[in-house]
């Protein structure tokens, strides 16, 4: 008797929809990313972009990232973050629209 095979064609990601609400920043992270309201996963990109035009991912330590003076204040006033406590950080300067 031969086997049969169920032939699943594969679902597509769907992308979840807490990341596609659009989130308010404040006036401190606005100065980077813009003071429009957009989703998180856009103002992350705008945020990489600005850290990326301007060189502030550490050389040696690439998980680090040096703040200059428009991110110092999004950073709390530290000089340099861990990646992941950036985007601790950004979450506490972004509110749901």
């Amino acid at each position: 008797m031969p086997k049969t095979t169920s032939t699943k064609t594969p679902s597509k990601r769907k992308p979840n929809a807490a990341f596609m609400k659009p989130v308010q920043p404040d006036e401190k992270l606005s100065e980077i990313v813009g003071s429009k309201p957009l989703p998180r996963s856009e103002l992350t990109k705008k945020l990489w972009d600005y850290i990326k035009k301007n060189g502030l991912q550490d050389k040696k330590k690439r998980t680090q990232i040096n703040a200059d003076e428009s991110l110092k204040p999004v950073f709390n006033g530290k000089s340099q973050v861990s990646m992941f406590e950036m985007t601790k950080l950004v979450s506490g300067h972004i509110k749901a629209s």
